[in-house]
């Protein structure tokens, strides 16, 4: 096995990744309390996302989706070396890892619309049309409690529903892809996220 340290992971994905953790973590802890801040942060998210779809089309080799997109006969096959003495070793994201990566970004897709959404509904944001954010606060507010009188459900009620569960299955594939960045450094013997710090990685033997 060689000792022998390659660069991987360009300025601009190590830049995305952890800006992305940072504005997550972010956006949960403002979720009750700082509706403004944040549905600004929901704004650089989708910034963010749509950075890295376009870095992962025009990027750099390792960043690029044709790079970490395999069948899923290949992500079968390197989760069951992983129960081996030799697990296969990918110089960039492993079958597993690339796959993640893709569904976290569908979620994160979904976050920001369902935000979006629920926003709308509340007469704010960039979906909400001039008609509806004229509407004054007190007249918003009749409707609220008109619909709760009734036994109705309102639009925002129904988003913010949405929101907030696909926000909670995000944070289950933050802690999947955490367990996962462990067992592969346990297993390949290799330290993942200081290698998305330095962007470097010991080159093994790559498949």
């Amino acid at each position: 096995m060689s000792n022998e340290s390659v660069k991987v992971w360009d300025i601009m994905v190590r830049v995305f990744h952890w800006s992305l953790a940072i504005f997550f973590l972010l956006a949960y802890v403002t979720g009750d309390e700082l509706e403004t801040m944040h549905a600004y942060i929901g704004y650089i998210i989708i910034g963010l996302l749509g950075f890295r779809v376009i870095w992962g089309i025009v990027g750099t080799r390792y960043a690029r989706f044709t790079d970490f997109i395999y069948s899923p006969q290949t992500i079968m096959a390197y989760l069951k070396s992983l129960l081996t003495s030799s697990p296969k070793h990918y110089l960039g994201h492993n079958p597993a890892g690339g796959a993640m990566v893709i569904v976290m970004i569908l979620f994160l897709t979904l976050v920001s619309w369902s935000g979006l959404k629920a926003y709308e509904a509340e007469g704010k944001g960039p979906l909400a049309s001039t008609e509806i954010s004229v509407v004054s606060t007190a007249v918003a507010d009749d409707w609220y409690e008109d619909d709760h009188r009734h036994g109705h459900r309102g639009e925002d009620d129904f988003w913010e529903d949405i929101h907030e569960f696909i926000v909670n299955f995000m944070l289950l594939l933050v802690f999947v892809h955490l367990g996962g960045v462990l067992v592969s450094s346990v297993l390949h013997r290799e330290n993942l996220v200081r290698s998305m710090v330095t962007g470097r990685k010991n080159k093994q033997a790559e498949v």
